[in-house]
C-alpha cells in the first residue's frame, strides 16, 4: 500500500473520530467518493491501524443505528407537510 494511501486513510479516520461526521460529509470534505471512504474505513484501516479501526467502527455503528430514526422523521415531516397543503 502506498504511503499516500496510508496517510489518507489515517486522516479520514482521525477526522471521523474527532468530528463524528457521516461518510457522506467525510467524502465531501476530502473530495473523494463515498465508496472510497467506505472501502478505506472498512477494509484498509484495519490493516493500517486496528486501534483506529475500533474507534471508527463504534462511530459508524452508532450512525447506522440512528439512520432509521432520521429517515423515519424525514418521512413523517414529508407527510405532515402534504396534509397541510
Amino acid at each position: 500500500m502506498s504511503q499516500y494511501l496510508v496517510n489518507r486513510v489515517k486522516e479520514e479516520a482521525k477526522y471521523l473520530i474527532h468530528t463524528k461526521k457521516t461518510i457522506r460529509e467525510i467524502a465531501e470534505y476530502f473530495k473523494i467518493s463515498k465508496s472510497t471512504v467506505h472501502k478505506d474505513m472498512q477494509e484498509r484501516l484495519i490493516k493500517i491501524s486496528p486501534q483506529l479501526f475500533q474507534k471508527v467502527r463504534e462511530i459508524l455503528t452508532e450512525h447506522l443505528e440512528m439512520r432509521h430514526i432520521k429517515g423515519g422523521e424525514k418521512t413523517r415531516q414529508k407527510f405532515l407537510n402534504k396534509q397541510v397543503s
